[in-house]
């Protein structure tokens, strides 16, 4: 098998990188008159390959909001049918794919390699490998109780005191095996409870007769994961690659090596990047996407860090988990693109009570036009107030770009 590094590499420049990434992301140009339908919905999520869920619910759920960076205003009922509707409009199932996600139904015998692998007790947290290792009794009667009476959250099954304090590890021994049994694909989520919970049931009487197809093997699952993740990711590193799918290490460099050497991906000297890229072959180079939105730190354009300050020469931190005091730009930050730059960032909240997006902060970046820049976010706080189905946006001018940000609100 050829060392990756000693194949001659296709010359992309930094601008066609970016061009790259974000057209393989299913940015389109938002039209009003074109409804977003089910179905555009779902073109737009297998472009992604998935959407990660998360539990922060400051502005709004995280899955909801790529959608709306993509496709613009829609109704969210619509997502949370294919997502945990009837079996008729499912077409997701929640999994681990990037961290906790919504996946096409279609994409789901991709991942049964995980779920062996978590059988087996490995690729898991301990505590979920130390409940089926220790207690099988424990973990087989809950899959009975769910044979027997379907749907169950595991709140409902016991009352026993939660271990720890975090909301994270303070988890009860029925949750920690009903975690086990969702990793390892024995049961799957029908649906999220009003406090996010999970609930679960068996994968076939959710997706049906995809929960029995065999299991792949795991060169042909996880090469077939890569195939889609270069689409999405346009141009990547073999750990850009990993890291969109979480898989293992030596998995993905074997996987990357495989396909190289028969032509699945061609690999890529790109303009700034210290290690080797690649490309799919098919892959438009020349091809130009500058989409403007408001992104989460959830959407799959922001997931990975570095990758972000590669690409886009834009450096982005998470901040919801540093102390208030040591929080440079606030809690809950949206980066702001602008023609496929990332121009600005807001922090905000959705206040449900007083139906108003907040807007606590809003920073420009040095060197860009602050006038246009407040003058196309502004715009976009108002279709994204819109969506949330907020009354009005109300800025905080605590700089002078929130107090350009707040006039143009004044002029509109």
């Amino acid at each position: 098998m050829p060392d990756v590094a000693e194949l001659k590499p296709v010359s992309i420049s930094a601008k066609q990188a970016r061009h790259l990434a974000l057209a393989g992301q299913g940015f389109e140009t938002p039209d009003p008159a074109r409804p977003v339908d089910r179905r555009r919905i779902m073109k737009m999520i297998r472009k992604t390959n998935m959407l990660q869920i998360d539990s922060v619910n400051v502005l709004s759920r995280a899955h909801y909001m790529p959608v709306f960076s993509r496709l613009g205003v829609y109704d969210r009922a619509l997502l949370d049918q294919l997502s945990w509707g009837t079996a008729k409009q499912r077409k997701l199932f929640e999994y681990w794919g990037h961290e906790a996600s919504l996946i096409p139904v279609e994409d789901y015998p991709l991942y049964r390699w995980r779920m062996e692998d978590a059988l087996r007790g490995e690729g898991m947290w301990g505590r979920m490998a130390a409940i089926a290792r220790d207690e099988p009794d424990f973990v087989a009667s809950l899959l009975r109780h769910l044979e027997r009476e379907g749907t169950t959250a595991a709140s409902t099954l016991n009352e026993e005191p939660r271990e720890g304090g975090s909301q994270w590890w303070g988890w009860t021994k029925a949750k920690t095996a009903m975690e086990y049994l969702f990793w390892s694909g024995q049961v799957m989520a029908r649906k999220r409870r009003g406090s996010f919970e999970r609930e679960y049931d068996l994968p076939h009487r959710i997706i049906g007769d995809v929960a029995h197809e065999p299991v792949l093997p795991r060169d042909v699952a996880q090469r077939a994961l890569i195939a889609k993740g270069i689409v999405a990711m346009g141009v990547a590193t073999i750990a850009d690659l990993r890291k969109y799918f979480r898989l293992p290490t030596e998995d993905a460099k074997a996987r990357v090596a495989e396909m190289v050497e028969n032509g699945d991906l061609i690999p890529a000297l790109v303009e700034g990047w210290q290690q080797p890229g690649f490309i799919a072959p098919d892959a438009k180079i020349r091809r130009r996407a500058t989409p403007s939105a408001l992104m989460v730190p959830f959407d799959p354009v922001m997931w990975e860090r570095d990758r972000v300050e590669r690409i886009f020469g834009f450096n982005y931190r998470i901040e919801i988990y540093t102390p208030a005091e040591k929080r440079q730009y606030g809690y809950y930050v949206l980066p702001f693109m602008l023609d496929g730059d990332f121009v600005a960032r807001v922090d905000l909240k959705t206040d449900r009570q007083a139906k108003l997006l907040r807007v606590f902060s809003a920073h420009a970046e040095p060197g860009c036009d602050t006038d246009h820049v407040a003058a196309q976010l502004n715009a976009h706080l108002h279709q994204l107030s819109q969506f949330l189905e907020m009354d009005a946006v109300d800025i905080t001018e605590m700089n002078g770009f929130s107090k350009r940000l707040a006039g143009q609100r004044a002029m509109a």
